[in-house]
C-alpha cells in the first residue's frame, strides 16, 4: 500500500510539473492596431529631425537641449497627451556649446585640420597661431617626479600647441562585427529555461591596491591642464585615436573653463601627421580659432515629461523613456534622439488609438545621462526614494521601459525583479517574435550604470532595459562626430516602438502591478 501511494504520488507530481505557468492574457486586437499605426502613420523620423538637425547637438545644461526638451512639451501637447512638462532638477554646472571650431595647419604644410572641442574647456578669444610642442605625460608618476616634469617643461609650452601624448596606433580592422545579432544566439539569451548571457568580457578579480607613493590617473589629468594653465600654453590638442576619422570628444572633469586651456580633440590622421613631422625635426606652425560660450543658467537642467492619463488605477504608473541629452561633436542620433523619438512614438501609437489605460502611462526624456545618469537620479529620488526609504509612489510604480543602444531593432528585454516578471514581459511580447524579438530575463542586480533604467534598478523598481541589434553604435557611433541623422534605420525603429507600445500597454491594464522582489529578497545596495 505505501509502494502504490509512493507511486500515485510520483504521478501527480509529474502531471503538475508537466502543466505549462498560466499565460498572461494578451489583448491581439490592440496589437494588431499598434502594428498598423507604427507602420502607416509613423512619426519617428520627422520627430528625429527637429531633435537632431534642428537642435543638435543637445549637451546639458545647454540652450540646444532646452529648446528640444521645450519642443517635446508642444508636440506630445499636440499629440493630445496631458501634464507636458519639463520638470527642473540641480546639474550644479554651468552649460557650455560650441559656436566655431578651425584648426589650419600653416607650416610647413597647409592643410584644414579635423578636429572637436572638448566641452567646458575655453575658446581661443579670436584667431591665434602658434608652433606645436609635443609632450609625453609620464606614466603612474610619483608627486616629486611629476613636479619635476612640470618643471622641466614650463617655458617650453609658453605659448605654444601643446600636442599631448603620443599618436594612438589603430589598427585596419580585417573583420569587423557583425551588425546584426544571430536569431538563435539571441533565442538562447532570452531562454526562460536556461538562459545563456553574451559574453562581453570583463572580470579578473580584485583590483590591485594603489601604490601610495604614485600620484592616481586623474589627479595627473587635472595637475596637467592646471600647469598648462598657469604656464601659458596657448591650447591643448589631444589624439582622438580612433579609425577613419572618428573623433569621440567629452569633456574637462572639472566643468570650469578657467582650469583648463582651450582644448580639441584631433582626428587620429591629422595628430599622427603632425607627431610624424615634429619627430623629424621639423616645427610645426597651427592657427586655432575656438569659440565656446558658458551659460550659468544650465546649472539647473530638466527632464521632459507627459502622459496618458489612467482610469480607475491612475495613481499607479507605467514609465516609458530615454535620455534626450547628448554629446556635442555631432547631433546626437543614435545617442540618443532615436531612441528619445521611438518612445515618443510608442506613446504617440497609445494615444492615437484612443487607448483608455487603467495605470497612467508616462513617457519621460531624461537629461544629465552623459554626465552619470544625473537626470533619472534625481527624478527617482523625488518621486520614488529607494526600497530602503521608499516615498509613496515607489509603492504605485508598475515598470519603466528605457532604449539607449542607437538605431538597432529591439530583441529582447532585461528587468529588475523575480522570473515572474521576466515571464509576464515574455507572454505580452510573444507575437513580436516576427520582428526578431525573442524575450525578457530577470536581473536582480542593483548596480547603477549604462543607462536609465538602473537608476530604477537601484531604487528596488522595475527597471526594464530594451537590447537592441548593435547595428553601427559601439564601433561608428557612440559619441562621435559620426552620430547623425543619416546613420538610423527607420524601420528598426518602427518595429522597437511597436514592441515597446505593447508591452508598456500591457502592464497598464493588468489586474495586478508586475511582480517585485519582497523586501527579504531585495539585494543590497553595491558598495
Amino acid at each position: 500500500m505505501k509502494q502504490r501511494l509512493t507511486f500515485v504520488s510520483l504521478i501527480a507530481v509529474m502531471t503538475a510539473a508537466s502543466v505549462p505557468a498560466a499565460q498572461e492574457r494578451v489583448d491581439k486586437d490592440i496589437q494588431w492596431k499598434i502594428r498598423r499605426e507604427a507602420t502607416d502613420n509613423s512619426q519617428i523620423m520627422p520627430t528625429l529631425h527637429v531633435l537632431t538637425d534642428v537642435h543638435g547637438p543637445r549637451l546639458t545644461g545647454s540652450p540646444s537641449l532646452k529648446a528640444a526638451q521645450e519642443w517635446v512639451v508642444q508636440e506630445t501637447t499636440r499629440w493630445g497627451l496631458r501634464n507636458a512638462k519639463l520638470e527642473p532638477w540641480n546639474f550644479g554646472h554651468p552649460g557650455w556649446a560650441n559656436e566655431r571650431l578651425s584648426v589650419h595647419a600653416i607650416a610647413p604644410f597647409k592643410d584644414a585640420l579635423v578636429a572637436e572641442a572638448l566641452a567646458w574647456t575655453p575658446g581661443t578669444n579670436g584667431a591665434i597661431t602658434a608652433q606645436v610642442v609635443q609632450l609625453v605625460i609620464p606614466s603612474a608618476p610619483t608627486k616629486d617626479a611629476l613636479a619635476k616634469f612640470f618643471d622641466d617643461h614650463r617655458a617650453r609650452v609658453k605659448g605654444k600647441f601643446v600636442l599631448v601624448g603620443q599618436p594612438g596606433v589603430v589598427p585596419v580592422t580585417i573583420l569587423p562585427a557583425p551588425k546584426r545579432r544571430d536569431d538563435n544566439d539571441v533565442r538562447a539569451q532570452y531562454d526562460p529555461v536556461s538562459p545563456q548571457q553574451p559574453n562581453f568580457g570583463g572580470g579578473g578579480g580584485p583590483a590591485a591596491r594603489p601604490d601610495p607613493n604614485v600620484v592616481p590617473a586623474g589627479q595627473v589629468a587635472e595637475q596637467f591642464d592646471q600647469f598648462l594653465v598657469a604656464a601659458g600654453a596657448a591650447g591643448r590638442i589631444n589624439d582622438a585615436g580612433r579609425e577613419h576619422g572618428q573623433i569621440r570628444a567629452f569633456n574637462n572633469r572639472t566643468f570650469d573653463v578657467a582650469k583648463a586651456v582651450p582644448t580639441v580633440v584631433m582626428r587620429n590622421e591629422d595628430f599622427g601627421r603632425i607627431a610624424r613631422v615634429l619627430a623629424g625635426g621639423t616645427p610645426v606652425e597651427l592657427e586655432m580659432h575656438v569659440v565656446n560660450r558658458t551659460y550659468p543658467e544650465g546649472a539647473t537642467s530638466y527632464n521632459v515629461v507627459a502622459e496618458i492619463p489612467g482610469t480607475d488605477k491612475a495613481q499607479e504608473v507605467v514609465m516609458l523613456g530615454g535620455h534626450i541629452d547628448s554629446w556635442h561633436a555631432a547631433t546626437g542620433a543614435t545617442d540618443n534622439a532615436i531612441g528619445c523619438a521611438t518612445m515618443m512614438e510608442a506613446i504617440r501609437i497609445l494615444q492615437a488609438l484612443g487607448v483608455k489605460p487603467r495605470r497612467t502611462i508616462r513617457l519621460a526624456l531624461w537629461s544629465g545621462e552623459e554626465q552619470g545618469l544625473l537626470g533619472s537620479q534625481a527624478y527617482v529620488k523625488e518621486h520614488f526614494g529607494m526600497a530602503e526609504n521608499p516615498k509613496p509612489g515607489h509603492a504605485n510604480f508598475a515598470g519603466y521601459f528605457n532604449i539607449d543602444s542607437g538605431t538597432g531593432r529591439a530583441r529582447g528585454m532585461s528587468v529588475f525583479g523575480p522570473t515572474e516578471a521576466a515571464a509576464i514581459l515574455r507572454d505580452a511580447t510573444r507575437p513580436f517574435a516576427d520582428n526578431g524579438f525573442f524575450g525578457a530575463n530577470a536581473t536582480q542586480s542593483r548596480r547603477r550604470g549604462g543607462s536609465d533604467h538602473t537608476s530604477f534598478n537601484e531604487a528596488g523598481l522595475p527597471g526594464i532595459g530594451v537590447q537592441q541589434d548593435p547595428i553601427e553604435y559601439g564601433s561608428h557611433t557612440w559619441h562621435t562626430n559620426l552620430d547623425t541623422y543619416e546613420r538610423i534605420i527607420e524601420q528598426d525603429a518602427q518595429q522597437s516602438a511597436m514592441v515597446i507600445a505593447a508591452a508598456v500597454y500591457h502592464l497598464a491594464m493588468r489586474d495586478q502591478l508586475l511582480p517585485r522582489l519582497p523586501k527579504d529578497r531585495m539585494p543590497p545596495l553595491p558598495k
